[in-house]
Formats: C-alpha cells, sequence, structure tokens
C-alpha cells in the first residue's frame, strides 16, 4: 500500500458545489475582515512603539555627589551691585556672595533693575539657596525690593525637559516655576519669598551601558511670601529656594516589543476573530433554518 502524506491533513477542503453562500454569511465575513485589518493595524502601531518602563531604585549618592543648578531671574528694584547668592546645606557648606558662572545685565535705561544668571552645584543633601543683598562689592541700604520674575530654574541636564516629550512625562514636571512673575503685584519692599523644593532624581535610559543614561531631577515648589519686618523679625528680604532630596530614584526606559509577541498576537487576532465569526455565522443560520420550517410547518 502506497503512502500518502495527505492523510495528515487536517485542513479538509470541501468541494465549492457543496457549500452554500449566504447573506448573512458575506455580511459576518466583510465585518470579520474589516475588525482583523483595524486590530492588526493597532497591534503594529503598539509593536512599533516602545513601551515605556519605571522603576523605583533608592539613590546613591556617590554616582553624582552634586547637582548643577541653573537660576534665571530679574530683579527690577535692585542694582547688580548689590545682588549675590547665597549657598548652604546640612554638610556644613556656606557660600556668600558672587560665583565664576554668574552673569548679570542692568534693566532699563538708568540700569535700576538687574538680570541674574547663575549656574553652580548643590550637595545631595538638604540645604537652600537664596538671592540676597550679600554682593562682595556693595551691601545695599535699609529698603530693598525682591519682587522678581522667574525665567528659569532647572536641575541637572536641561535636555532632559525636551526628552521628556518622548517619555508621556509634562515639561512642568522640571521646570514648575519657570515664568513665574511676581513684578506687577503690590510689594511694601519688605517680603521675603521662599520657594520649597521637593527634588526627585529622575534618569533616562535610551540605550544599554551607563554612558547611554541622562540624569535630571523633577521636583515640585510650594511658594511662601511674607513680611520679614512683621512679629519682631529683623532680617533682609531675599528669594530662598530651600530644597529637599528625596531618597528614592525614578528610572524611565524605552523599551521595545519582541517580535514573537507580536507574531503571537497577530495570530490569536486572526483565529480569533474567525472562530468567533464561525460560530456566530452557525448560530444564525441554524436559527434562520428553524425559522424557516416554522413558517412551512415542517418542524416536528
Amino acid at each position: 500500500m502506497q503512502f500518502d502524506i495527505r492523510r495528515f491533513d487536517i485542513y479538509r477542503k470541501v468541494p465549492k458545489d457543496l457549500t452554500q453562500p449566504t447573506y448573512i454569511g458575506a455580511c459576518i465575513s466583510v465585518s470579520s475582515m474589516a475588525l482583523i485589518a483595524f486590530l492588526f493595524t493597532s497591534e503594529l502601531i503598539a509593536f512599533l512603539s516602545p513601551e515605556i518602563e519605571s522603576v523605583l531604585y533608592v539613590d546613591d549618592p556617590g554616582e553624582q555627589e552634586q547637582i548643577p543648578v541653573f537660576l534665571d531671574i530679574s530683579l527690577p528694584e535692585l542694582h547688580c551691585d548689590v545682588l549675590g547668592i547665597d549657598i548652604q546645606d546640612e554638610m556644613g557648606r556656606h557660600e556668600v556672595g558672587n560665583f565664576e558662572n554668574m552673569k548679570k545685565l542692568k534693566l532699563g535705561p538708568d540700569g535700576r533693575g538687574c538680570r541674574l544668571e547663575a549656574s553652580f552645584k548643590i550637595n545631595k543633601v538638604s540645604g537652600n539657596f537664596h538671592v540676597s543683598t550679600h554682593a562682595r562689592s556693595q551691601q545695599a541700604g535699609k529698603n530693598v525690593n525682591f519682587k522678581h520674575q522667574l525665567h528659569n530654574l532647572i536641575f541637572g541636564e536641561s535636555i532632559l525637559s525636551n526628552i521628556s516629550k518622548h517619555y508621556g512625562l509634562k515639561d512642568t514636571s522640571f521646570t514648575p516655576l519657570n515664568g513665574l512673575d511676581h513684578t506687577k503685584g503690590t510689594f511694601s519692599g519688605k517680603e521675603t519669598f521662599e520657594y520649597h523644593l521637593k527634588i526627585v532624581p529622575t534618569v533616562y535610559s535610551h540605550g544599554q551601558g551607563t554612558n547611554s543614561e541622562l540624569h535630571g531631577y523633577q521636583f515640585t515648589a510650594l511658594k511662601k511670601i511674607f513680611e520679614t519686618n512683621a512679629h519682631g523679625m529683623r532680617i533682609m528680604p531675599a528669594i530662598w529656594f530651600k530644597y529637599q532630596l528625596t531618597p528614592i530614584t525614578v528610572k524611565y526606559a524605552l523599551r521595545a516589543k519582541p517580535f514573537y509577541h507580536f507574531l503571537t498576537t497577530v495570530c490569536a487576532i486572526v483565529g480569533g476573530t474567525f472562530t468567533v465569526a464561525g460560530i456566530i455565522d452557525s448560530c444564525l443560520f441554524t436559527a434562520h433554518e428553524v425559522f424557516k420550517k416554522i413558517e412551512m410547518g415542517k418542524l416536528s
């Protein structure tokens, strides 16, 4: 007896002259193909779009002992000669006055105001930095007005505010104080402005290895304004940025889906849709045949 491999065929073919097309079957078939096309397109788009994976872990201060800070602020009522930045933290650091990476631009025709740009680094511990009248060259008098406009305050790498868009994050998580304007209100000149910052270390990974990681810092800010000479307080007004770092780091990474996952999903879409459509078609066809027999009185 000759061996016939066709006996292993589990997809037996039915001759076309033994099949019966119906309007219901045609509608179900067209609907199934449209559904398969929609699901396939959606899955293809999802496969080509990398997933965002977020991980939380305890931060190691030794990896990056200091955090770069960039501050850009305008003070329309204070001369550049009297302005400086003070830095203090829990490790005993206390620096007062001007820094090498500091620029001062006079504002207005009379040079009364000042725009201050400064780049410096802070230790990865709680502390503060504040804009004050402790400049080395000159001290201000008693009447100082610290109304201001905050153009930019950012911790870490500035490029992260643009990269965050690809991870579905808002830019404001890195620059929540940018554009804040305290120049249009009525101030007596005795106000101190405090910003309480909660800083969260953030890592973006766009490849393998530490060289493919970018380190930035998201932060939230709470604002407080009070008069320094009220309730017996005798301190000079200033603009304080008091910060605390969380010990937890958030890491974001783009992960591409494996091809076998896409292939499995496509098979499930095609097979599942045809199976369900076949069940629906069979039920409707059977119900139609039973209804016809009832009308003809042949149902026993």
